[in-house]
């Protein structure tokens, strides 16, 4: 059977067997990777990584919608959502 999903476990572990780390040290590394891009979005700035990505915060504006079950029309409100786009190392590894 195949994975189709990569999780947090997963990519510790792959961490640690590439660095020679023990599995509670990568955690830590990328929990503080996770933080720093986390951290970057809350203070309204990018994360990028030249060749891999970018990580970005867009605003969506409050709207009106239908409740799919009622047809009701519903409030929706503002938000800001997180958003990620490949850079060109990337797009190429994935499509090479």
């Amino acid at each position: 059977m195949t994975q189709t999903t990569l999780g947090k476990g997963d990519l510790v572990s792959y961490v640690a067997q590439e660095t020679k780390l023990t599995k509670t040290d990568a955690e830590k590394v990328v929990n503080a990777v996770f933080a720093g891009i986390t951290n970057s979005l809350q203070q309204g700035q990018d994360a990028r990584f030249i060749g891999f990505g970018s990580f970005s915060v867009q605003k969506s504006a409050a709207r009106k919608g239908r409740n799919p079950r009622t047809g009701d029309e519903i409030e929706i409100k503002a938000s800001n959502r997180p958003v990620f786009k490949a850079g060109k190392e990337l797009k190429d590894a994935v499509n090479a």
